[in-house]
C-alpha cells in the first residue's frame, strides 16, 4: 500500500507519502514518539523495537506511516479483534496487549486503533486525518465491520467536578464544550459509542477515554 498526496503546511503544498512501515523505519518511528511526547512523558511508554516488530509481523496492513520532506512525520497502528475480546473492563492495555498486539486475530471484525501520532510541526497539515482515512480504507479492503478506538478527552479534567465523563462527551458532541482530541476524531468521521473509565493512565482525561467508531458503509 502506498499513497501519494499533497497537504498544505503554512500555506505551502507539501507532498506526503502514506505507506506501511517496516523494520528500516523503527528508529524514525521511535523519534516521532520522542518528539511528540517529550519529558516528563515517561520514555518507557514510547514504542520500542520489539513492539514495532510485532506490528509489522502480525498485521502489516495496520502499520502505517506518513513521510514528508524526506522524513517520517506520523504513524498509525491497529490490530483486528473479535467482539469477545472487548468485553468486560475496556482498557487500552487489554485491547492492544500493551501495544504488542499479540492478541491480533485475523478473523476479528473490528480494526482497533492502537495509536496515532503526528509530530508537532506537522499537526496543522491534516496528516492525522489522512492516516485515519487510510485506515478506513483498510477496513473496507479487508471487508471488516468497523474501526474502533479510545480517544483521550484532555479537556475533561477542567470540568470533572461538575459533570461525569459521559456528560462531558455529550456536551462536546453538542458543541457546548471544546475538546481537541474528540473534536479531531469527530472531524475524521468517528462517532461516539460510549466512555471507558480507567482506559489509560491520563491525568488530563481523568483516566477516561471516548470510545469512537467508524462503520464500514459497504457492510
Amino acid at each position: 500500500m502506498r499513497k501519494e498526496l499533497y497537504v498544505y503546511l503554512d500555506g505551502k503544498p507539501v507532498r506526503v507519502t502514506i505507506r506501511r512501515y517496516g523494520e528500516k523505519d523503527f528508529d524514525a518511528l521511535i523519534d516521532i514518539q520522542r518528539e511528540s511526547f517529550p519529558p516528563p512523558f515517561p520514555e518507557e511508554l514510547w514504542w520500542n523495537k520489539e513492539q514495532l516488530r510485532e506490528h509489522v509481523t502480525r498485521f502489516p496492513e495496520g502499520a502505517l506511516c506518513a513521510e514528508a520532506e524526506g522524513r517520517l512525520v506520523g504513524s498509525m497502528t491497529g490490530l483486528l479483534v473479535r467482539d469477545e475480546q472487548l468485553e468486560g473492563a475496556h482498557t487500552w492495555e487489554a485491547a492492544t496487549d500493551g501495544g504488542y498486539i499479540r492478541n491480533h486475530d485475523p478473523s476479528g471484525e473490528t480494526l482497533y486503533v492502537v495509536d496515532i501520532c503526528v509530530i508537532p510541526a506537522y499537526r496543522k497539515a491534516g496528516i492525522g486525518k489522512w492516516l485515519m482515512s487510510t485506515m478506513y480504507e483498510t477496513v473496507v479492503h479487508l471487508g471488516k465491520r468497523r474501526l474502533l478506538g479510545g480517544g483521550r478527552m484532555p479537556g475533561y479534567h477542567k470540568v470533572k467536578d461538575r459533570m461525569t465523563a459521559e456528560e462531558y462527551l455529550a456536551k462536546v458532541v453538542a458543541g457546548e464544550l471544546h475538546d481537541p482530541v474528540v473534536g479531531f476524531l469527530l472531524r475524521c468521521g468517528r462517532v461516539p459509542v460510549g466512555v471507558a473509565a480507567g482506559y489509560l493512565e491520563d491525568e488530563e482525561s481523568c483516566n477516561c477515554a471516548a470510545l469512537m467508531e467508524w462503520r464500514n458503509p459497504f457492510r
